[in-house]
């Protein structure tokens, strides 16, 4: 089970009020909001939805291979994401699989750098220092329903703090049609759409390995198979969509 203990204790759920965050940011997450709403169309259209569209062509979908294969990585941006699936009692209820979302040093802002932690070693190859963004959680009808943060062992990621990984957000864009345009731009909106619910989760991560460290003696945090998922928050597109667009009308 997901960190064999009680899952629930890593739950946090959005603080914030949209209403404090300025015009600007809200038309920004309006449109994300928008761009993911009309994947979800356009796919059901045809009987399919983000998930299928993303496995068209795999006839057996295989526990923890990675889909697409080689994962979709954005040459420009360096922007990385790939979809797969744990094995059945190691998933969240109602889970099929999850999407990771990556950026790699060549798209970070200027002045990032990983964090001082203990048994950091430089990959050989510097644009390897990936860093983890968010998990998304997908439901077996093909929609999203959790974010998630992970432990660094979970993706084999390279760690940043909270804030630097909070000042990526804004660089992750996969802009090419391979394998799949809907998927590409859905992937896009969603971490754009939940902005601050993302930041939330990043500083929940911080706090549940700080607390992990206090509560018992551990050789490396970032490696112990014990903690596996450091937060997650449970989520509605439709409902988050109309919030933003309910702030956006009362202004105008």
């Amino acid at each position: 089970m997901r960190n064999k203990g009680n899952i629930s204790k890593f739950e946090i759920k959005f603080s914030g009020d949209l209403a404090d965050l300025p015009t600007e940011e809200l038309e920004r997450l309006a449109e994300a909001g928008h761009e993911v709403v009309e994947a979800h169309r356009v796919l059901a259209k045809t009987g399919d939805n983000i998930v299928g569209e993303l496995l068209r062509g795999h006839e057996t979908f295989y526990e923890w291979d990675h889909y697409p294969p080689g994962d979709v990585y954005d040459k420009e941006t360096h922007a990385q994401y790939y979809y797969h699936a744990h094995v059945m009692e190691e998933r969240f209820e109602n889970e099929h699989g999850h999407f990771h979302t990556f950026l790699r040093p060549g798209g970070m802002p200027p002045g990032i750098a990983p964090a001082p932690v203990p048994g950091y070693k430089p990959p050989k190859d510097p644009d390897d220092a990936l860093s983890h963004l968010i998990a998304v959680a997908m439901s077996p009808e093909g929609f999203p329903f959790r974010l998630f943060t992970v432990n660094r062992w979970v993706t084999g990621e390279v760690w940043y703090k909270a804030d630097d990984v909070a000042a990526m957000l804004d660089y992750f864009k996969i802009d090419h049609a391979r394998p799949s345009w809907p998927v590409n731009r859905w992937i896009t909106g969603m971490v754009r759409l939940y902005r601050p619910q993302i930041l939330e989760l990043l500083q929940a991560r911080d706090r549940a390995v700080a607390a992990w460290v206090k509560k018992g003696a551990v050789k490396d945090v970032y490696e112990d198979r014990d903690l596996e998922v450091t937060s997650y928050m449970d989520i509605s597109v439709e409902d988050h969509v109309r919030a933003v667009a309910k702030v956006l009308l009362e202004r105008r």
